[in-house]
């Protein structure tokens, strides 16, 4: 084995973890692989051999490159995201859910309404916090990629973690309960029983639909809040529920519609109390047409 192919094998063995870095984030799977790659070729470039920590090393650079890209994104962007934005979901079948406390684990498992919510930091903010919060990187690592000091990059993460707290609903992480309130949701949706779905939806309910950078702030991409406005959607759109199959979403109980096996939107939901409190559907068919989805059937 030559000295590159065991750098390569070395790299290989953290590439799960500075993807799931990267996804964290980006809020973009194309984007995040885009990021590990560089890494990659950052460290090919590199005296390898003077790194003492290769894991530490490769997460901060991943870092270092996932901010320069917020940044880039920020200073190129026109207009704000909007909050129709819904970053890229992970899918996974449900029937590979073995054990609930084991998915938790999954570098995937973090949900669509905490990447909402991530993005609307300030890419300082969310290094700092995706960093230190998520990964356990200490601010002395983190404080020379965002050009501060340790006391300041520690006050970039207090800062993100109570905006994170306040704007991150609260989820039941039960998959057996969330499949029995998206069972039911669906079932109403496909019977246009309105009466139902207002049941099944917190009376504060927000849903998110984007479907795409190119008719985003039309009507197609909106946010609208409210069980009854909610529920009047969902009746509108019945018939992509007969199509639906669940699916997990983020490690969590989601729906896809995929007739003849192509996805067409995702839709990911975060229920607390038996009730539906926020709903995440994505529909861009450009960004659907790049996801790994594999298994699902028409």
């Amino acid at each position: 084995m030559t000295g590159s192919e065991e750098l390569a094998g070395r790299f290989e063995e953290h590439r799960g973890h500075l993807k799931a870095v990267a996804y964290r984030m980006l809020g973009s799977l194309a984007e995040a692989e885009d990021a590990v790659q560089e890494a990659w070729l950052r460290l090919s470039r590199s005296e390898a051999d003077d790194i003492g920590n290769l894991g530490g090393w490769l997460t901060t650079v991943t870092g270092r490159i996932c901010l320069d890209l917020l940044r880039s994104r920020a200073a190129r962007r026109e207009e704000p995201m909007g909050d129709a934005f819904v970053p890229d979901p992970v899918l996974r079948p449900l029937a590979q859910v073995v054990d609930p406390a084991e998915e938790v684990l999954q570098a995937d498992s973090v949900g669509l309404a905490l990447l909402v919510v991530l993005e609307n930091l300030a890419p300082d903010e969310r290094l700092a916090f995706v960093l230190h919060d998520m990964f356990a990187v200490p601010f002395d690592a983190i404080a020379p990629i965002v050009e501060r000091s340790p006391a300041a990059t520690r006050q970039l993460a207090s800062r993100a973690r109570r905006r994170v707290r306040g704007a991150t609903p609260s989820a039941d992480p039960d998959l057996g309960r969330q499949k029995r309130v998206l069972d039911a949701f669906l079932a109403a949706s496909r019977g246009g029983d309105f009466e139902a779905l207002l049941e099944l939806l917190h009376p504060d309910v927000v849903l998110r639909a984007d479907s795409g950078a190119f008719v985003r702030g039309a009507a197609a991409s909106k946010v609208v809040q409210g069980a009854k406005t909610v529920a009047e959607q969902a009746l509108m759109f019945a018939r992509y529920a007969q199509a639906a199959q669940l699916v997990l979403v983020n490690g969590s109980v989601g729906v896809i519609h995929a007739p003849e096996g192509r996805v067409q939107s995702v839709m990911g939901v975060t229920i607390a109390d038996g009730r539906i409190t926020g709903l995440y559907i994505l529909a861009d068919p450009e960004r659907l047409e790049r996801l790994e989805a594999p298994g699902f059937a028409g």
